[in-house]
């Protein structure tokens, strides 16, 4: 999720939100067959863990979501979001002074369309800290991909509203979540930040860090700004602000387009015309460093091309610059808990069993 525009017509979301953005849909016993349709999106990806999406029929079904449910929360919660409660928000919000006085009206403002949810926001010397609190289960199972959207939909869209409010990217230090970590974790290093932590044991609460000095700068939004955000929101705003990343999101394409070789952190700087300290320190002020960044670049690259038919797991492992078989194995046991090759055995069955649904 890059800048311009030729980046974003290219930019693509993993097929899990897919699945937890239609979370409310199912519950509610309908099928979302036609709502994937008329967003163009081919219903059969949501039964491969390693599909993508394009942004731009993510967002429409975002908003395709919303109005067939009545509900800009998507069902996910006890008591529905109705159509323009965004709208309420985005104003309730614009006028403030400050993103410090912004995020507390929204933590006195939330629990009245979210009944469901609180927000708290402290500060900590240099550190900021806001958290995300269920008041309620919102599934039997923490990690119900129903649950795990609720908590990344209203992370997104706080982040993105503050951004916006700043007028400005505004970089996550830190992000710790409330269930297992899902398969399509690979994204959110371009989405919230590098350093994520996900629940092994029952919890309630989603705790998000930033820089206190941030909450500190200036709202800088009129009325004629406001409108012109407010066209085509909410699903807009999953477009909104990837400037925070955008050095994540080049020194993937750098390490990509090079695959398989593996350049250092100097090589990559001098293709940006940057220095080495000064990638350094825009990866940090961006919420990543380059070692996780290239990390998370094979992993993701991995799991998408085991899925290929007739790839071998040592191609695979060539292809991502892997000196031998045995140091990809190992990465990608740590990575997914599985081997390659009991991981792609998991996904043809998964394939074979959606196939064979009427």
């Amino acid at each position: 999720m890059g800048k311009g525009s030729g980046h974003a017509k290219s930019a693509t979301v993993a097929i899990g939100f897919v699945t937890g953005l239609l979370a409310g849909v199912r519950r509610q016993g309908r099928d979302p067959a036609d709502l994937l349709a008329a967003a163009g999106i081919d219903a059969a990806l949501l039964a491969r863990d390693e599909s993508r999406i394009p942004l731009t029929a993510y967002a429409d079904l975002y908003n395709r979501v919303a109005l067939a449910l009545d509900d800009e929360a998507f069902g996910l919660f006890a008591t529905p979001m109705r159509p323009g409660s965004f709208e309420l928000l985005v104003r309730a919000l614009a006028g403030a002074r400050t993103l410090d006085e912004a995020l507390r009206r929204l933590a006195r403002f939330l629990p009245i369309l979210l009944p469901d949810m609180t927000i708290a926001v402290e500060r900590h010397g240099a550190q900021a800290e806001f958290t995300l609190t269920a008041t309620r289960p919102l599934a039997a199972h923490p990690a119900d991909a129903g649950r795990v959207f609720a908590f990344e939909w209203l992370l997104r869209l706080i982040h993105g509203l503050a951004c916006w409010l700043a007028g400005r990217g505004l970089a996550l230090d830190f992000v710790s979540f409330p269930y297992p970590r899902p398969r399509h974790a690979g994204d959110y290093a371009l989405i919230y930040t590098a350093d994520s932590s996900f629940a092994t044991a029952p919890s309630d609460t989603l705790t998000a860090r930033l820089q206190a000095h941030l909450l500190d700068l200036p709202v800088r939004r009129d009325e004629a700004t406001l409108e012109a955000f407010l066209v085509g929101a909410p699903g807009r705003i999953t477009t909104l602000y990837r400037r925070d990343r955008d050095t994540v999101q080049r020194v993937r394409d750098i390490l990509r387009a090079a695959l398989p070789a593996s350049p250092r952190l100097e090589a990559v700087a001098a293709g940006l015309h940057l220095s080495p300290r000064s990638l350094h320190r825009r990866l940090a002020e961006e919420g990543a460093n380059f070692r996780r960044i290239k990390d998370a670049l094979r992993r993701d690259l991995a799991l998408a091309r085991l899925a290929r038919r007739g790839a071998s797991v040592a191609q695979v492992a060539s292809e991502l610059g892997y000196a031998d078989t045995s140091s990809f194995y190992r990465a990608f046991v740590d990575w997914t808990g599985a081997t390659p090759s009991d991981y792609r055995a998991r996904m043809s069955n998964s394939i074979k069993r959606a196939e064979r649904q009427p």
